[in-house]
């Protein structure tokens, strides 16, 4: 079922938006199943390249890889690619991934192809098979590779690009550019004492393709927030148009806002939904309203819906293994699951909501710094970039200028969200821990699973969110 705008031009959209939850939680398979079923499904933008690399070096089971490299328009990547990664077999079980070079802002052509390929890759899976739509989810902490993902998810046809943590005024102008082949350019987050110097990367789409490449299809542009004051901002002062708000509430999973003021979330984090509502876009509410009176009543505050994370991250088709979904939903059942709120774990700054699993049990937190997608960018005394990462070894990261409080609690989100979904590398002989990111409200897994049931599936979830409420 699609909500309408009032507007006879407006187009439909749908009630129900599947969260991004990366790396890899929401790949294409869950947001395939939902898109066929007439919602949007959204496959999260995160590491992205590294997850292709690593499937290819599994020997891509089942081929999925392979056939979405077939499609790609320009054969040449494909090749070096797969030259370069593809394992015939796989790669034996406990030897390491080899990695790819740590994103910069300057990165090489190949570094850029390669995400190119992969969020075409994710994307072009998502949308095979139904005329459903499609989203990717970024962070906008993630700049480096931004660009290049985004490039690549629309020479996919991707349909939304969703995009929080951060505020994206820069986006929409680059989709609109990008659309168009031409050259983009983004203002860089450094840490500098020198605030009158202003630092951006570029990205040229033209340079990778064709010259007959026709213009591509420009996608909606959602905007995550928690405050309507971001939301006026946004519509006043982004590059381009926003299509679309998604209000998160600071009870859904992931990366949130920080509080406002200390480390409590009170009445003053909750975001005026009637102030967004005026500024007269579609919007969606997002955290605790994974249930039909959730998406009832947020249709009633003139949402079009909701965005529902958690509910579809434990579901048979999200990325996370099976040990680890299994766990969760008995930890619930027996009332021993706990949502921590993190205000130090994420190199982000902002504060993580994750859980405990067996997998973590009496094991330090990975600090390697090897993928580097949270890397902080920083400018150095002879106006050179450079890049360090507080939940990486603490004595380089000293050395470039960071403090020891910076370091404290924090965990490698790029190492520990890939072990999640099981593609963990292993150190010394020892695997990489999970680190698993979730929502607090549960209250969806009772109603779905019923007595008997053990799992369960995307469609599940979108029977139970939309069903009649009683």
């Amino acid at each position: 079922m699609l909500h309408t705008l009032d507007s006879s031009q407006a187009p439909a959209y749908p009630e129900i938006i599947q969260g991004g939850m990366g790396a890899g939680v929401s790949n294409w398979r869950l947001a395939n199943t939902v898109a066929n079923l007439g919602q949007l499904g959204v496959v999260s933008g995160t590491a992205l390249d590294t997850i292709l690399l690593r499937r290819l070096q599994l020997g891509d089971p089942g081929g999925d890889m392979r056939r979405a490299l077939k499609a790609f328009p320009y054969p040449e990547m494909v090749k070096l690619i797969m030259e370069k990664w593809y394992i015939e077999g796989g790669k034996g079980e406990d030897q390491a991934y080899k990695l790819k070079p740590l994103p910069t802002a300057d990165m090489l052509r190949e570094d850029e192809e390669l995400l190119i390929v992969a969020n075409f890759v994710e994307v072009f899976l998502a949308k095979e098979g139904h005329s459903g739509m499609v989203g990717i989810n970024l962070l906008e902490k993630i700049q480096l590779p931004t660009m290049p993902s985004l490039f690549g998810a629309m020479l996919a046809d991707v349909d939304v690009v969703c995009m929080g943590g951060g505020i994206p005024l820069g986006i929409p102008g680059a989709l609109d550019k990008m659309a168009q082949l031409e050259p983009v350019e983004m203002k860089l987050h450094v840490e500098t004492t020198d605030r009158s110097h202003e630092f951006t990367s570029s990205f040229h789409p033209g340079t990778h393709v064709s010259a007959s490449q026709e213009p591509l299809k420009r996608p909606l542009f959602f905007a995550v927030i928690s405050s309507d004051i971001l939301a006026k901002t946004l519509v006043k002062k982004a590059s381009g148009k926003v299509d679309g708000f998604v209000i998160e509430h600071y009870n859904a999973g992931g990366h949130n806002a920080p509080p406002r003021r200390g480390d409590e979330y009170t009445e003053r984090d909750i975001c005026s939904v009637e102030k967004v509502a005026a500024l007269g876009l579609p919007f969606w509410l997002a955290g605790g309203c994974a249930s039909p009176e959730g998406l009832a009543n947020a249709k009633a505050m003139g949402a079009c819906g909701v965005q529902v994370g958690t509910a579809f991250a434990c579901c048979e088709e999200s990325g996370i293994t099976e040990t680890i979904k299994s766990e969760i939903i008995h930890k619930h059942r027996n009332g021993t699951l706990e949502v921590i709120t993190d205000f130090k774990a994420s190199p982000t700054g902002y504060p993580f909501k994750r859980v405990e699993v067996e997998a973590n049990a009496g094991r330090d937190a990975c600090r390697a710094c090897d993928l580097g997608y949270l890397r902080h960018v920083y400018a150095k005394e002879d106006g050179t970039l450079g890049y360090r990462c507080p939940a990486g070894p603490r004595k380089p990261y000293l050395s470039k200028g960071g403090t020891p409080e910076e370091t404290e609690g924090k965990h490698c989100l790029c190492n520990g969200l890939l072990a999640t979904i099981g593609m963990g590398t292993t150190r010394r002989g020892t695997p990489v821990q999970p680190l698993v990111t979730w929502g607090e409200d549960m209250r969806f897994l009772d109603p779905i699973l019923g007595e008997t049931k053990s799992s369960y599936s995307a469609s599940d979830v979108l029977a139970y969110l939309l069903a009649p409420v009683a």
